[in-house]
């Protein structure tokens, strides 16, 4: 049983009614029945200023963004239970999407709306792979309708805007422009890359995981999932999102397809020690035993050293996928995690000690 499921059954086996703030003085509510409250988003002022295309766009989502809270999250500096925080943002008529690592390893979560408004969750489904977890939730303000996820893809430059709770600070809007598309972001303390990742310099800061990444129109362009440093936030696409939550909400979790192999992108270096032309492609470092590229490629046989740095030699080196280019690795990440599933048989064009060949890799799952 992989690591997702074990977050997934433990935060069901535990998940129940939601708690309300402990400066309210509270009850726990019955499981099932939400809390109404009370926000200051909603209170009427005069003499208002005219804001701006931000504020517009703000005034059209915020209902949507909730604030999550987890209980019961292991903090990693005294080993004892805490609290965890984050964001997320309606999907649907009655679930939420946000991080896993948000909610993985909690016992319990309770969710607020912008209008005060508490509720009871139920874990759906999480995927690690992607960071991507969706909650069924029992109530929903009229106000509150599901955001949409964006259908074309960002470019770099578009004007976006991060709303969500950094450091618990409730209906927090930060703008900036997408920096990057297609990263291939390696989690902390995790074996695996997450692929086509948006990244944007809008300000996110701890509390804004899960929340939302809009365009001008109010359009998902990504799920925030960390921030890289100063003025470097990273996202999860709306492209990726929109193939893992569905299935997510159907089945619990998503296949994402798996080769099993070793990669470093092609640059200059190692296009030298290689004898290739140009410096484009993925080289094959290794090739994990067992595993769908197991018979199929070819790894490294050697190292050589280049100002005391190892560079593979001898691999093979993946041009395209499908007739797809490939002349990275984020390339290859992205065409695997949005074009491909398990069991799906692709073409490959390889450059194989000194020519070029095809071989067909029917792909694994991770």
């Amino acid at each position: 049983m992989n690591d997702s499921r074990l977050d997934r059954r433990r935060f069901l086996a535990a998940a129940s009614a939601g708690l309300v703030g402990a400066a309210a003085g509270c009850a726990e509510p019955r499981s099932g029945q939400p809390i109404e409250g009370g926000s200051t988003h909603e209170i009427d002022r005069d003499n208002l200023a005219d804001g701006s295309a931000f504020t517009d766009v703000y005034e059209a989502v915020i209902d949507s963004v909730t604030m999550i809270r987890v209980l019961g999250v292991d903090d990693p500096a005294t080993g004892d239970e805490g609290r965890g925080q984050g964001s997320g943002f309606l999907v649907d008529d009655s679930h939420v999407v946000t991080n896993d690592h948000v909610v993985a390893g909690g016992e319990e979560a309770d969710l607020q709306y912008i209008n005060g408004d508490w509720t009871n969750t139920r874990l759906v489904g999480s995927d690690r792979y992607s960071d991507l977890a969706v909650l069924e939730v029992d109530h929903v303000p009229d106000e509150a309708t599901p955001l949409a996820l964006a259908e074309e893809f960002p470019v770099v430059g578009q004007q976006v805007v991060a709303v969500g709770n950094p450091y618990g600070l409730e209906g927090t809007l930060t703008e900036g422009i997408v920096s990057g598309v297609n990263r291939t972001v390696d989690p902390p303390g995790r074996q695996f890359s997450l692929p086509n990742v948006v990244q944007t310099d809008a300000a996110v800061n701890p509390g804004n995981s899960g929340g939302p990444l809009v365009d001008l129109d109010g359009n998902v362009v990504g799920v925030v999932n960390a921030t890289g440093g100063d003025n470097i936030g990273f996202a999860i696409s709306a492209a990726l999102t929109r193939r893992v939550v569905p299935s997510l909400i159907e089945n619990g979790e998503y296949r994402h397809s798996f080769m099993g192999i070793g990669l470093a992108s092609v640059d200059r270096i190692i296009a030298e020690e290689n004898d290739l032309e140009r410096a484009t492609g993925v080289i094959v470092t290794d090739v994990v035993s067992g595993e769908a590229a197991d018979g199929v490629l070819q790894g490294s046989d050697r190292t050589v050293q280049r100002s005391g740095e190892p560079i593979p030699v001898g691999g093979d080196v993946i041009l395209e996928m499908d007739g797809q280019p490939i002349p990275d690795r984020h390339a290859l990440s992205a065409f695997l995690a949005l074009e491909t599933s398990p069991g799906q048989t692709i073409d490959l064009r390889l450059w194989r000690n000194g020519s070029e060949t095809h071989e067909e890799l029917t792909l694994g799952e991770r």
